[in-house]
């Protein structure tokens, strides 16, 4: 990849963290950044876009990419699959923008292995109680599923030192503040700056 101007993001959390709620405040702020949009082999749901929302792919075809390499990270979740495309995210990438990934820590390790120069950001909630509250607050499941996703989120959470920031939930404001510092201070680094600002420097320096 030819020095893109862009930055890559992972952004990862356990499920009740507030993960996509802070990316999408962020989104809303912030210019010149998007989420990747991922492929999966699933049907769309009523009111889905294709390109949109995923990249809708038939199976076979899923299977051969994973095949020739194209994905970033990819897993198989039931009997669905779903994955990152390198060549979407390194055109994104190199067109100026920032791209985030919203994945987990299996997926965050091979995106890494791909692209060690990807910026990680771990979201954690306050407290485990404060958690499990927000779980509950769903109101739509059982006490067995609220069990198993509370199980779920602390074996995730126990991988938060591979990741290079860590962003805790527990003021909603704050935590996107914090979120938000990480991205612009990333795009003040001299490389990106002379990146995006060649003409300008060339100028100052005539």
């Amino acid at each position: 990849m030819s020095n893109p101007s862009g930055t890559l993001y992972i952004i990862s959390a356990p499920s009740g963290a507030g993960k996509t709620s802070l990316v999408k405040a962020l989104l809303e702020k912030t210019e010149q950044i998007m989420v990747s949009v991922s492929n999966t082999t699933r049907a769309p749901r009523p009111g889905e876009v294709d390109g949109k929302d995923y990249h809708f792919t038939a199976i076979d075809d899923f299977k051969r990419m994973i095949g020739q390499g194209a994905f970033l990270e990819h897993a198989q979740v039931f009997d669905n699959f779903y994955g990152t495309s390198q060549a979407n995210v390194i055109a994104q990438l190199e067109g100026g923008m920032d791209v985030i990934l919203e994945i987990d820590w299996q997926g965050a390790q091979q995106v890494r292995a791909k692209m060690p120069e990807a910026v990680s950001i771990f979201i954690l909630p306050p407290s485990r109680e404060e958690l499990e509250k927000r779980l509950r607050g769903r109101n739509t499941d059982s006490e067995e599923v609220i069990a198993r996703r509370m199980r779920d989120a602390i074996s995730e959470m126990s991988h938060y030192g591979e990741f290079d920031y860590l962003v805790f939930n527990d003021d909603f404001e704050i935590a996107l503040i914090e979120l938000r510092a990480i991205v612009l201070a990333r795009r003040q680094r001299a490389a990106v700056q002379t990146a995006r600002r060649q003409s300008l420097l060339d100028a100052l320096l005539a």
